[in-house]
């Protein structure tokens, strides 16, 4: 297999991880997700942060445990790291190519991670 059918190949598999990570986030009614695609900023930590909020730590645990479920179940992918569990305020889930920051509204208002990565380009998801 060529160099850029490997990269192509990846690539969709990224994509494909993002689209369950999204659709896990709206099972459980997930508020104002938004990707950002960080490949074009070469300081990075990874390709991909989705973030989302939810409206109680209930909800944020929920979110992540079904992104954690769906994506083991469905995928056979556990996040690589995972921290923020015990107090649901933030929780981020490390898939290494996509990180996934959920917060609790306030949370995500005091950290405004949008404006630390504000070159990155976003995609905004609707609230089902």
């Amino acid at each position: 297999m060529s160099a850029q059918a490997v990269l192509k190949k990846n690539l969709s598999t990224v994509e494909a991880l993002n689209d369950l990570i999204i659709d896990s986030i709206q099972d459980i009614k997930g508020k104002k997700i938004v990707k950002l695609d960080l490949r074009k900023l070469g300081d990075a930590p990874a390709d991909f942060f989705i973030v989302c909020e939810g409206d109680s730590n209930t909800q944020v645990k929920a979110i992540s445990n079904n992104i954690y479920k769906r994506l083991k179940e469905e995928e056979g992918q556990p996040p690589v790291h995972m921290e923020g569990t015990q107090n649901a305020r933030w929780i981020c889930m490390d898939y290494f190519n996509t990180v996934v920051h959920i917060f609790y509204r306030e949370t995500r208002e005091f950290y405004d991670i949008e404006s630390l990565w504000s070159d990155a380009k976003f995609t905004e998801y609707e609230n089902l």
